[in-house]
């Protein structure tokens, strides 16, 4: 399937609406002490696949209709969607919920970042997580163990960067042959203790940012994070944060229909170098 345009998204949505909901999964994350939600979309066809994790960010996992019913039948339609969309290219793709096993499965409102607990810290924490969901499908005899991406959004794209730094929590050995081969972050913060100064990610990372972002700065992450053969970011003029969300205020503005058309392109390209 290739991305022409927005509407793939909706027809997309549509032509999957009576499909089966996504495998709900359980595994423990690399903290010792959670074990972690997780929603799987398969692709079709036997053998091993390539693998990709997603991160939600600071809204977690599910709609904010789902009236404290957190199943697979309430995940936001952007995490749905883009299930869907690399199970469509050919990967296993696993969503994790880092929020709801610690007690805040409807995540945080927005401007909240200072009050959060440390139990959902993007620096300590949800990388921890990350590693949890990569041993969970290396473990897997469906996905080719040494092929798995990263992808994070906003909070969960923060602790992306963490999770593919030199000086990631969770693993011993900084290099993609021990961890992620590679990994995609939509517009996430970028003002880290742990990065004042430079970035340096282990594996190819690719940045998505919007000029408008109202939640985070973009003007940072372009400061800290490098260009370079290891990572590089984007910037599209006028986009918003949320900017790939598939619902109407989201995509009532053209810069983030644009950037949206974009970012898929790009993110199925570069995953297909990186990962196939």
């Amino acid at each position: 399937m290739r991305v022409t345009d927005y509407a793939w998204l909706c027809a997309l949505l549509a032509s999957h609406a009576g499909a089966q909901l996504p495998e709900t999964v359980h595994f423990p994350s690399a903290d010792g002490t959670t074990t972690l939600v997780g929603y799987l979309w398969l692709p079709q066809g036997g053998g091993k696949h390539p693998a990709i994790v997603m991160m939600h960010g600071r809204a977690g996992s599910y709609s904010s209709n789902a009236q404290g019913v957190y199943t697979a039948a309430t995940l936001s339609k952007r995490h749905q969607a883009w299930g869907v969309f690399w199970a469509e290219h050919g990967y296993v793709a696993l969503h994790v919920d880092g929020f709801g096993p610690r007690g805040y499965p409807a995540g945080f409102p927005r401007f909240s970042y200072k009050d959060r607990p440390e139990a959902v810290s993007e620096q300590t924490v949800r990388p921890l997580d990350a590693y949890g969901a990569l041993a969970f499908l290396r473990g897997r005899p469906d996905v080719i163990a040494d092929r798995i991406g990263l992808q994070g959004w906003s909070n969960g794209g923060s602790a992306t960067l963490v999770t593919m730094s030199v000086r990631a929590p969770g693993i011993a050995e900084h290099a993609p042959a021990s961890g992620f081969r590679a990994a995609l972050a939509f517009y996430p913060g970028c003002d880290l203790s742990l990065y004042k100064q430079r970035y340096t990610s282990y594996a190819p990372l690719l940045v998505f940012l919007g000029s408008a972002d109202e939640e985070v700065s973009p003007a940072i992450c372009e400061r800290v994070i490098p260009q370079n053969s290891r990572s590089r970011w984007i910037v599209y003029p006028g986009a918003t944060h949320d900017f790939d969300d598939p619902g109407a205020s989201r995509q009532s503005v053209a810069a983030n229909r644009a950037a949206s058309d974009d970012a898929h392109e790009r993110a199925a390209a570069f995953f297909k170098a990186q990962l196939q």
